[in-house]
């Protein structure tokens, strides 16, 4: 059983590292052990608490593109009565963008994500993957200012301007986010980056993306965590929610006009020197 306090620190750090590129599910394997709490990972209530945590998650990001998600439902419903995607129906387009997207992240991770999971679910390989993903976030970066001074990508792309392919391409990024150690957000921010999109379209992008992929694996979880739970774990479950839901809101404020000028380097620059003192702590305790 994890404890309220464990619960309160465990949400608010979900929260947080979902959104941020510095991947939730690599510091929620890490983090209790570098602590030296007594937490079973490999526990189902564990692996449900988690789930709750995601579902708020999901439930803020939902929530705080509101007006995009009731634009992209309008849009989706007047393709579909219409039988195309009419040129003007920017927000129409979009919508099948983001199922397209979703495709390939939702079959791997309906196959394989508990494998993949109980594979490199350990606190000493997801730090070694969060040094994988500061590279990335470094090197998309890096790239990205290769090709815009070759002029190899479009400075002036957008959402609208986004072709089925391009959408699949980020899409796909979201599988390595699978590993513990690797973020959704950052992976799918540095594809939207190569495919041209700025900083902040690619970060809007991969919020939309990111919201029903982890709203429903969280709900097709949520039905086992309140069949096999007691009154108790469900309190605590809910607890750990209700903050990982309130630091995921300021985490996608401060985002949202962060990217409107900022870059990832500084994320990369976390998640190599996290992991590097991460794993030399992990490494040399045992």
């Amino acid at each position: 059983m994890i404890t309220y306090f464990q619960a309160i620190t465990i949400g608010l750090l979900q929260g947080v590292s979902e959104l941020f590129p510095i991947s939730s599910l690599g510091h929620s394997v890490i983090f209790p052990s570098l602590v030296g709490w007594n937490i079973n990972q490999g526990n189902p209530y564990f692996l449900m608490f988690l789930v709750g945590t995601h579902l708020a998650t999901a439930t803020v990001l939902f929530l705080f593109f509101y007006k995009d998600w009731f634009d992209i439902l309008k849009g989706m419903g007047r393709s579909l009565a219409q039988r195309e995607i009419a040129q003007d129906n920017n927000y129409g387009k979009l919508g099948w963008l983001l199922v397209v997207g979703t495709i390939p992240a939702g079959i791997i991770g309906l196959l394989f994500q508990e494998k993949l999971q109980e594979a490199f679910a350990l606190p000493k390989i997801a730090a070694l993957f969060l040094i994988a993903n500061g590279i990335l976030l470094y090197f998309g970066e890096l790239l990205r200012r290769k090709a815009l001074k070759n002029q190899s990508i479009n400075p002036d792309a957008n959402l609208g301007k986004l072709s089925w392919w391009q959408a699949i391409k980020i899409g796909t990024m979201q599988i390595i986010a699978l590993i513990p150690g690797f973020s959704r957000s950052g992976s799918t921010i540095v594809a939207g980056l190569f495919v041209g999109l700025s900083h902040e379209d690619a970060a809007r992008f991969a919020f939309l993306l990111a919201t029903p992929i982890i709203g429903a694996a969280a709900l097709l979880k949520i039905p086992e965590l309140l069949i096999s739970v007691s009154q108790q774990g469900i309190e605590v479950a809910i607890v750990g929610a209700l903050c990982a839901a309130t630091s995921a809101y300021l985490s996608i404020k401060f985002l949202m006009k962060y990217f409107q000028t900022k870059t990832l380097t500084p994320f990369a620059l976390y998640c190599v020197s996290a992991g590097i003192v991460f794993s030399f702590i992990l490494f040399f305790r045992s």
